[in-house]
């Protein structure tokens, strides 16, 4: 099976939101429910010595993420792998392909690492990225990666993604670790997020998000 994924640079990203924004009107989402979140990321301390030199590890990004649309979905596997949440044959793409079905949906928001499926508000039903399914299908890229206006997005076949970015990695502090699911992403890190841990990043416009990821 063909394994569709997203890759980010966050060295490119300045945290505009256009992608965030893109998805939330494309898919006519309310106030409350957002897809695609971008996280302003900051961290680290400023200190003076007695000689009134100041040493600092302070930093600053930004990281955006959607559905990783993993290999070991937490979401199929809170549903008991019923059929209401499946990977898609042709894509690897995971979709919800009966909301109605699904029994349990705040069960659902809870088993993924990533905090990626929402309720929506005004129907109760299970919403996620579904990367754009019809999109992708129809020869387009996801809205998201269109709207990026520093194409720090793209989205393919995810062996080619990594053929073509080497150096990418599938974590980037404070998203969860990889281990849990298997995310089909690559990421760039930028220089500011090297080497950081997840529990030393302070998200800074968490307010100003939906159902923020729970970090692992």
């Amino acid at each position: 099976m063909t394994q569709y994924g997203f890759y980010f640079d966050s060295s490119r990203c300045t945290g505009c939101h256009t992608c965030e924004i893109a998805c939330k009107d494309y898919h006519d989402l309310t106030q409350l429910e957002t897809f695609r979140r971008v996280y302003d990321c900051e961290g680290g301390t400023t200190q003076g010595a007695s000689d009134d030199t100041v040493a600092s590890t302070a930093f600053a990004y930004h990281v955006s993420a959607a559905c990783n649309h993993c290999a070991n979905p937490g979401c199929i596997a809170a549903t008991g792998n019923d059929g209401t949440i499946v990977k898609d044959d042709e894509t690897g793409l995971v979709l919800i392909v009966d909301a109605a079905g699904v029994a349990d949906p705040q069960a659902v928001v809870e088993a993924c690492p990533y905090g990626v499926p929402v309720i929506d508000s005004r129907t109760g039903l299970l919403e996620k990225c579904d990367g754009c399914h019809d999109r992708v299908r129809a020869g387009k890229r996801p809205i998201c990666v269109e709207a990026c206006p520093l194409r720090a997005l793209e989205f393919g076949d995810l062996d080619e993604l990594t053929a073509a970015h080497p150096d990418a990695v599938d974590v980037i502090a404070p998203l969860a670790d990889p281990s849990l699911t298997h995310p089909s992403v690559r990421i760039d890190v930028c220089p500011a997020a090297a080497n950081v841990k997840a529990e030393d990043v302070r998200v800074t416009n968490a307010k100003t998000l939906t159902g923020v990821a729970a970090w692992a």
